[in-house]
């Protein structure tokens, strides 16, 4: 059973850049899609980005340009980094398995974007 742990999170001000990193511990990592989705409060939560086992990536429109997913297979960790950040990205992000079938949804970090 893999377990993820989000990190990186924080209250930051427009255009400020963040790094968040989510850890699996138990075997079978690099055999998965990553993604990282994110919940804003009274929203559903949404995809953000994904980046399959062999490194290709997708995002959604609004962070397209300025999110950038990455993978290290050796430490079991998945990354998001993202610059440029706007008061709409405030939100709990969160990675899982992508596609499905969804692991176990970990605690999530909180990203803050405010003036």
């Amino acid at each position: 059973q893999v377990q993820l742990v989000e990190s990186g999170g924080g209250l930051v001000q427009p255009g400020d850049s963040l790094r968040l990193s989510c850890v699996a511990s138990g075997s079978g990592f690099s055999i998965l899609g990553m993604g990282w989705s994110r919940q804003a409060p009274g929203k559903q939560r949404e995809l953000v980005a994904s980046i399959n086992r062999s490194g290709t990536t997708t995002y959604r429109d609004s962070v397209k340009g300025r999110f950038t997913i990455s993978r290290d297979d050796a430490k079991n960790t998945v990354y998001l980094q993202m610059n440029s950040l706007k008061p709409e990205d405030t939100a709990v992000y969160y990675c899982n398995r992508v596609p499905g079938p969804t692991l176990s949804w970990g605690l999530g970090t909180q990203v803050t974007v405010s003036s």
